[in-house]
């Protein structure tokens, strides 16, 4: 093979959940031997030199001796990971005459000092930007082949180590491709039976309106005293939300792919997400960011639950944070190097005492706390982010009898079928629009869809008045009601519809 000097193989990164083509340019030159890697990279890219270095030499085939010069196109967006060790060595190998040309194939892996390849992140959406650009061949590490293999219309080749990979550019022992992997939605209707909504003694107030929100993705809040069963409540909502369909399943996969948290035994994301994080959460853990943007957790929760517990004791700055992607259903992302932005199609669940001690309001127990400390302590989430919760709800203390009874509460398949019903009715409502619930609606549509009758506007004008409610307090009000009004299969919202949605608002 004669020698080549310079090599391009391509290679790609993502910008947020934005994957575009990088270009690895490798020169070979006459010179003191160096290896220079050029192109914004970041420190885990610098390293590669030497994982490249060790790897070629491990892999029974000659490391250049000369100067080595690798641009990573374009030049002006940062570089980082260590995804680029793959298409750097076969950049070297290519420029040397070792291997033959590879052609349009996109490359991506770590590689181990040994010549292994360590799995990388995003490859499903590496996947997709090949689909996309009309690349047929995608190399990426066996562990992730299965995650690639769901964009259809490409070629994914498993590769365990460069020694094989080298013997398949060499055309002497070829890597079969992966099979697409197949898409099997049985595993989307799994119930996790620990949290079966049965198990929940008592509290069918509570349940009544985690179905309505289940139904109509509305944000919920359940404030009570501690060991009423706020949480494993907020834990049986997943229970009773409809499963995910394909379109979503793979939205969530891409999030989930890009920030490190997939299952190596699971390609595809099907359960709902449903996150927890602390109180002592900053606001870029939860809204995304840093120098190079990742999502936070509002996103790694899309299309699924963001349970708050303890609500009053995150930070404020924290808390108002929310107030844009409750709205928005995305989060921008803003840095002097760029602007990113990720989808933030949240479920709001929030639990919280109300008081210091928990116990304000209790008919067993004392509150301990002093009406400047129960105000002070209520006053810790501001009324904006409130006005932007459709359900209030009280979550009491439950009786020993109750906790003790014999008799099972409703199941969670049977309120899901309701929910799922409701569901089917808005989903052929918003049919040709980008809204697919209830709780999206924009004011058009709550003008369009949320028609009143002489005796509910009386009731609605009445509570205007009484309870103080904003505009967004009213659209919010309409929503839930035309959510109870599909749970009960009725085309027009009645007085009794909107009665209960207003049993649910914040008393200003």
């Amino acid at each position: 093979m004669g020698v080549t000097t310079l090599a391009k193989i391509k290679s790609a990164a993502s910008i947020g959940l934005e994957p575009i083509l990088i270009d690895v340019e490798v020169d070979i030159s006459n010179g003191l031997p160096g290896f220079l890697i050029v192109g914004l990279p970041d420190k885990a890219v610098e390293e590669a030199r030497e994982r490249v270095r060790s790897a070629i030499k491990n892999s029974n085939v000659q490391f250049p001796t000369r100067k080595i010069t690798v641009n990573l196109a374009p030049a002006d967006i940062r570089k980082e990971g260590p995804a680029y060790d793959l298409p750097i060595a076969i950049g070297l190998l290519l420029a040397g005459g070792q291997i033959y040309n590879p052609s349009s194939g996109l490359f991506l892996g770590e590689l181990a000092l040994n010549g292994e390849l360590r799995p990388i992140t995003g490859a499903i959406l590496f996947a997709s930007l090949a689909q996309h650009q009309g690349i047929k061949t995608l190399y990426v590490p066996s562990a992730n082949a299965a995650e690639a293999a769901l964009i259809s219309g490409i070629e994914v080749i498993p590769v365990d180590n460069l020694i094989n990979l080298i013997a398949h550019l060499r055309r002497e022992k070829m890597i079969a491709p992966l099979a697409p992997t197949p898409i099997n939605q049985q595993s989307a209707t799994a119930i996790d039976s620990a949290f079966d909504m049965k198990y929940v003694a008592g509290q069918e107030h509570a349940k009544r309106a985690l179905e309505i929100a289940a139904a109509g993705r509305h944000n919920i809040l359940m404030s009570g005293p501690p060991g009423s069963g706020k949480t494993m409540l907020a834990k049986g909502l997943l229970t009773i939300l409809p499963p995910l369909n394909i379109n979503e399943a793979l939205e969530v996969t891409k999030i989930h792919s890009i920030s490190g948290l997939m299952d190596p035994n699971q390609p595809l994301v099907w359960m709902r997400p449903f996150r927890s994080p602390h109180h002592t959460a900053s606001a870029v853990a939860i809204t995304g960011g840093g120098n190079w943007p990742k999502p936070g957790e509002i996103s790694l929760a899309n299309q699924g639950v963001l349970f708050l517990d303890e609500l009053p004791e995150f930070p404020r700055m924290v808390l108002d944070a929310l107030r844009q992607p409750l709205e928005d259903r995305v989060v921008y992302i803003s840095r002097a190097a760029m602007t990113t932005s990720f989808p933030a199609n949240f479920m709001l669940v929030a639990a919280q005492n109300p008081c210091p001690c928990g116990f304000f309001g209790d008919p067993q127990k004392a509150c301990k706390c002093s009406a400047g400390q129960i105000l002070a302590y209520q006053k810790r989430v501001s009324g904006p982010l409130l006005d932007r919760i459709d359900l209030h709800i009280n979550v009491p203390r439950i009786s020993y009898e109750k906790l003790t009874g014999v008799s099972e509460s409703e199941s969670s398949t049977d309120i899901r079928d309701r929910v799922m019903s409701a569901c089917h009715i808005q989903q052929q409502r918003f049919i040709n629009t980008k809204t697919t619930s209830n709780s999206e609606m924009t004011t058009e549509q709550v003008k369009q869809y949320c028609q009143l009758s002489e005796d509910s506007h009386r009731l609605m004008r009445a509570a205007v008045d009484k309870m103080n409610l904003s505009g967004r307090g009213v659209n919010r009000t309409l929503k839930v009601a035309r959510t109870i009004a599909d749970l009960t299969k009725s085309p027009q919202i009645t007085a009794a519809h909107i009665a209960e949605a207003l049993s649910y608002r914040l008393q200003n």
